[in-house]
């Protein structure tokens, strides 16, 4: 257990970002705008980041791949996790106008538009912290070729 409460702290902290970059544009009224949502990407990679960097500090030589992966995709999924109930809340309670001006930039031909853009979220924020953890994980991995 004591392994994983960096990354679930991490993982906090990187939500708190996130929920915090998207009330920013929700008041400046750019929060149906999907091109600010790249962004999401620079936040979560940060945070990501970090968490392998201090595990990797913190463990020194036990350091291994699988640890470092662990806790970047923990983190990851945290934060994505805890991002979806806000963004949910937000969308369902806070702002009831949101999925209709929202449905403006998307067609709204579906059933269950609001099943589709939370899920949506969520496999875009799980996918970002996958591909984020592997390409950190690139920075860190100890290599295998001799030094010469």
């Amino acid at each position: 257990m004591k392994n994983i409460t960096l990354p679930i702290r991490f993982g906090i902290v990187t939500s708190a970002c996130l929920m915090a970059y998207f009330l920013i544009l929700s008041l400046m009224g750019k929060h149906t705008n999907v091109f600010f949502s790249l962004f999401n990407g620079v936040i979560t990679g940060f945070g990501i980041y970090e968490t392998i960097k201090y595990t990797k500090l913190r463990l020194g030589k036990e350091f291994s791949y699988g640890k470092g992966f662990t806790a970047g995709v923990t983190t990851g999924f945290v934060a994505t996790l805890l991002f979806t109930v806000f963004f949910a809340l937000y969308a369902t309670e806070l702002d009831v106008d949101f999925l209709d001006e929202l449905s403006k930039v998307w067609s709204k031909d579906y059933a269950n538009f609001e099943g589709i853009v939370f899920f949506t979220v969520a496999i875009m924020g799980f996918a970002t912290a996958l591909v984020l953890t592997l390409s950190f994980m690139q920075l860190f991995k100890t290599s295998n070729n001799p030094k010469k």
